[in-house]
């Protein structure tokens, strides 16, 4: 007795799992997109909070904040227990006037737009970052 049953799948069989893999990746892939924009921004704010703690401890020290910086390399150089822990943002000091300051992340590539802002009064904005106000 001869058996002409082949194995494998059928061309339908291979449509049909590819066309729900493609449905699955759709859903997946932006909801995976805005964890991981959510996630930059979160590790930004902690950052700044970070070079807050620094800031007021050179003004311990000091008795004055320091000079306002134009970009993160000279943030980091002014304050060696601090660094940031991603590349996506650029610190700056912003303003420093008397007993005040403001301090701002900028983003960079995909948070091109987005802006974060924290000042010595704990006032903080959030600015085309997307997700409504996502300060802590």
């Amino acid at each position: 007795m001869q058996n002409n049953k082949t194995r494998g799948f059928t061309l339908i069989e291979i449509m049909v799992v590819l066309a729900i893999v493609a449905i699955l990746a759709a859903i997946a892939l932006p909801s995976y997109s805005s964890y991981v924009r959510k996630q930059k921004i979160r590790a930004a704010q902690a950052d700044l909070a970070a070079l807050v703690l620094q800031m007021e401890n050179h003004y311990q020290q000091q008795l004055a904040y320091p000079a306002v910086t134009t970009d993160t390399s000279t943030t980091k150089a002014r304050f060696s227990g601090w660094a940031p822990a991603q590349n996506n943002f650029t610190y700056i000091i912003q303003s420093v006037s008397g007993n005040t300051y403001t301090l701002k992340a900028t983003g960079s590539g995909d948070l091109s737009s987005c802006e974060l802002t924290i000042n010595s009064v704990n006032d903080r904005t959030s600015t085309n970052c997307g997700f409504g106000s996502l300060w802590i």
